[in-house]
C-alpha cells in the first residue's frame, strides 16, 4: 500500500467533516497571494501548504527535488521527476502533516509560515498544457446521441467497440474553474431545408468529464502499454469540456467537431494523484466483442468517483441535474493512453486527456443537457420554476467529484463557469 493512502492516517491540521481533502487525498495545485508569487501547493482541509517555503526550510530534503520545481507557475518541472518521485513527496507530505510526527507541527514559527487560509490564496492554472485529446468513451453517451441523430438499432459506429474513439482537442483554451466564458458564434443550420446562417449558438451544452494529465511519456515511435499506463499519469481533474451543439451538428461531417469545442474546456484547479485514488480502483465495465490484444488489461483500472451537476441561475440557488459516475466509463484510461501511443505518438509532461461525455445507465445520471433534456423536448425544472434545454446567459454550470471508502473521503473540489452573452 502506498504509505500515505492509509486510511488510518489523521492530520493535525483541521479537516472539517466530509471535506474532499483528508490527509488521504494531498491534491497539487498553483496558488499565489498579494506577496507570494505564484508556486506549488497541496490542499489539506482549509488549507494550502506552500511547498516553495515548506523546501527553503529544510523539510523537503533527500527527495529528488530542487527549489525551482516549487517555485515555479506550473506543475510541469515538479512533474518532469517522473512518477517515483512524485510519490516520495506526497509520502513525505503525509508524515509532516501526520498527527504521529511532530517534525513541523511542533514549530508553530514554520507552521505559521507553510500553512495559508485556502480563502487568502488565489489558485492558477496549475499545469501548463502542451496537447488535450479529448474521447469519446461512455458507452451510454454515445448510446443517446446514436439514438437521437442516427439509426437507434445501429446507435453505436461499427467501430466504437473496439477503438476508443479520440480527437485533438485545443489547449489553448482550457481555461481554470472560476473563468467565465461568453457564449460562441457560429455557422447554424436551424432547418434542414434552408441554407446555414451565422449566429450565436442557440444550444450551449456542458459536458461531463474527468481529464488526467500525464508525465513524460516514451520517445516518438514507441508505445506505452496498459500494463505501463498507470506510470504515466500524474492525475486527474474534474473537466468540462464545453460544447456548442448546434454548430457541431452542422460542422461535424466529414472531420469532427471544430469551432463547437474549441471556445472553452473548464478544468478544476486542484490535480488529485493516480496515486491517491487507487483504493478507489473498481473493475471496468465488461468489454465485447473482446479487444485487440494491445487493449487487453490486467486489474482494476477503472474508478468509483461520484459526480454531481449543478446549473445555477443568476441571483438564485443552484438545482442539482445530475448524479454520475466515472465507473460508467466503458474504455479505461490505461486503454486510451495505449490507443493514443499505439502508433508510436509521443506524449509530453502536462498533456491532458479528456475522458468524454461520462453518463450512467439512468436518466438522472446523463452527463450533457443534449441527452438530460433529449435534444430539448424534455426541458428540465429549475429550483426556482424556470425551465433549461440548454444553458442560458448568466447560467453557471457546477462540477463536483469524490470518492469515498473505508470511513475515508477524498476529492476533486469543483469545477465551475458563468456563461455570458455572446460578444
Amino acid at each position: 500500500m502506498i504509505v500515505a493512502n492509509n486510511p488510518a492516517l489523521k492530520s493535525w491540521v483541521a479537516v472539517p467533516e466530509n471535506s474532499d481533502f483528508s490527509i488521504q487525498n494531498l491534491p497539487f495545485g498553483i496558488f499565489k497571494t498579494a506577496g507570494l508569487t505564484p508556486r506549488v501547493g497541496v490542499r489539506i482541509g482549509e488549507s494550502v501548504l506552500d511547498l516553495k517555503t515548506l523546501f527553503v526550510l529544510g523539510y523537503l530534503e533527500n527527495l529528488p527535488f530542487e527549489l525551482s520545481d516549487f517555485d515555479c507557475e506550473y506543475l510541469n518541472p515538479m512533474m518532469k521527476k517522473g512518477k517515483l518521485a512524485v510519490r516520495q513527496l506526497r509520502n513525505r507530505i503525509s508524515k509532516l502533516l501526520d498527527t504521529n510526527f511532530t517534525d513541523l507541527q511542533k514549530n508553530q514559527h514554520h507552521v505559521d509560515q507553510v500553512l495559508l487560509d485556502v480563502n487568502n490564496v488565489e489558485m492558477c492554472m496549475p499545469v501548463q498544457i502542451g496537447d488535450y485529446t479529448d474521447f469519446y468513451s461512455s458507452k451510454e453517451h454515445a448510446t443517446n446521441v446514436g439514438i437521437m441523430f442516427r439509426d437507434p438499432a445501429n446507435a453505436l459506429l461499427p467501430n466504437w467497440l473496439w477503438i476508443p474513439v479520440g480527437y485533438h482537442g485545443r489547449a489553448s483554451s482550457v481555461i481554470l474553474s472560476g473563468q467565465d466564458i461568453h457564449r460562441p458564434k457560429g455557422q447554424i443550420k436551424p432547418n434542414d431545408n434552408e441554407d446555414p446562417i451565422f449566429s450565436p449558438s442557440r444550444q450551449v451544452d456542458f459536458e461531463l468529464e474527468m481529464g488526467f494529465i500525464t508525465f513524460d511519456g516514451k520517445p516518438l515511435g514507441d508505445s506505452i502499454s496498459t500494463s505501463e499506463a498507470d506510470d504515466y499519469i500524474f492525475g486527474l481533474c474534474l473537466f468540462n469540456d464545453w460544447s456548442a451543439r448546434d454548430i457541431q451538428k452542422w460542422e461535424y461531417v466529414p472531420l469532427g467537431p471544430f469551432l463547437a469545442k474549441n471556445f472553452a474546456s473548464s478544468m478544476s484547479a486542484w490535480i488529485v494523484t493516480l496515486d491517491a485514488l487507487q483504493p478507489y480502483a473498481v473493475e471496468t465495465p465488461n468489454q465485447e466483442p473482446k479487444v485487440l490484444s494491445y487493449l487487453e488489461f490486467e486489474g482494476k483500472k477503472s474508478f468509483d468517483i461520484n459526480l454531481q451537476v449543478a446549473i445555477q441561475p443568476e441571483n438564485t440557488a443552484e438545482t442539482v441535474i445530475s448524479n454520475s459516475n466515472f465507473k460508467y466509463m466503458y474504455w479505461n484510461m490505461a486503454q486510451q493512453l495505449a490507443h493514443h501511443t499505439v502508433n508510436g505518438c509521443n506524449i509530453r509532461t502536462g498533456d491532458l486527456m479528456g475522458s468524454g461525455t461520462i453518463s450512467g445507465p439512468t436518466e438522472d445520471s446523463y452527463g450533457s443537457m443534449l441527452e438530460l433534456c433529449w435534444k430539448g423536448t424534455k426541458p428540465l425544472k429549475m429550483n426556482d420554476g424556470t425551465e433549461r434545454r440548454f444553458i442560458l446567459d448568466g447560467d453557471t454550470v457546477i462540477m463536483r467529484g469524490y470518492c469515498e471508502a473505508n470511513g475515508v473521503r477524498i476529492g476533486f473540489g469543483e469545477v465551475k463557469a458563468k456563461l455570458l452573452a455572446a460578444k
